[in-house]
């Protein structure tokens, strides 16, 4: 197809136009009257929501690069064995399409509900409450099934080293304050703080990937960084980006929904998970040679550190 044709050395020119032929030639019997773009899935994926002519929207991802490729086709495995009834949708592929120049494209139905601001997020037992839930419910999957999708699978020990390899990474561009990297370390080093039963993990939750109604959880999208890890990682978003009171309104129907108590470190982790993201963004920025990525990070970076006495990780 002359359309995804644009895809180049590992790079993506394509444009919602593009994406949705890709869609057309997807699924079959898909009548496309509009498409648009989306700003989910960062610098790995291109993304369009095309509109059919019965008004349904779908949603299409294709890889801008071989590991993007291989994630999207991870994802596609686990999702289709997410059999166990979840508290909330998922993506379920409508149709995929093999690229010529490796990986295929994805297209879903777009996922009830919108985008969630986590600041907007307000404590009490509505919304907040049905995340707590929905990520009790997602933690309690059964492992085997992420296992079977080949997706990473670390214990404790194995994925704070690798964290500690991440930092060590990090400090090696010479972008990171000295004082965020001393900060890190220090909650890095010590294994008292690494003690927790890793469980199935999203593993980049934000708030695009987030869908709710306003009153409840309806969806979670972009599950290409799933693992089994850390659950800490999945309260990251909230940590970094939410009200104190609301942080706690989900905590707090998390452990009640959980059938084994969290460990008393989870939020210290998701603190630091949170901060370690914008090292994770500037590594990124100069993987793949994008100059504003790494402006973006390092601007993040330095304002992180210039906070840093008013905003301990600690309680």
């Amino acid at each position: 197809m002359q359309a995804a044709a644009q895809y180049r050395g590992g790079v993506s020119a394509r444009s919602p136009r593009v994406l949705a032929a890709l869609a057309t030639a997807a699924v079959p019997g898909l009548d496309v009257v509009a498409a648009g773009p989306t700003d989910t899935d960062g610098a790995d994926f291109d993304v369009a929501v095309v509109v059919d002519a019965e008004g349904r929207r779908f949603v299409v991802r294709a890889p801008r690069r071989a590991a993007a490729a291989a994630a999207l086709d991870a994802e596609v495995e686990l999702l289709a064995g997410l059999v166990e009834p979840l508290p909330f949708a998922v993506p379920e592929p409508a149709g995929t399409l093999a690229l010529p120049d490796g990986g295929r494209c994805v297209v879903h139905r777009e996922l009830p509900g919108s985008p969630l601001d986590p600041a907007d997020l307000r404590p009490g037992p509505g919304l907040a409450a049905s995340i707590g839930a929905g990520l009790a419910a997602l933690h309690q999957i059964d492992a085997g099934v992420f296992g079977d999708a080949g997706v990473p699978v670390y214990d404790a020990e194995e994925y704070r080293r690798r964290r500690l390899s991440e930092l060590d990474r990090a400090a090696a561009t010479g972008h990171v304050p000295p004082r965020l990297l001393t900060r890190w370390e220090v909650l890095m080093e010590d294994v008292t703080h690494w003690r927790f039963a890793a469980t199935p993990v999203h593993g980049d939750l934000v708030g695009e990937h987030v869908r709710t109604d306003g009153s409840r959880l309806t969806g979670i999208t972009g599950w290409v960084d799933a693992k089994i890890a850390d659950p800490a990682d999945d309260f990251a978003w909230l940590a970094v980006g939410a009200e104190p009171d609301a942080l706690e309104s989900v905590l707090e129907a998390y452990a009640h929904a959980r059938r084994e108590p969290p460990d008393p470190d989870l939020l210290l982790r998701a603190r630091l998970a949170g901060e370690l993201a914008l090292a994770r963004w500037l590594l990124l920025g100069l993987r793949i040679e994008d100059a504003s990525i790494v402006e973006d990070a390092q601007r993040m970076l330095d304002d992180l550190d210039a906070h840093a006495d008013s905003t301990p990780l600690g309680p």
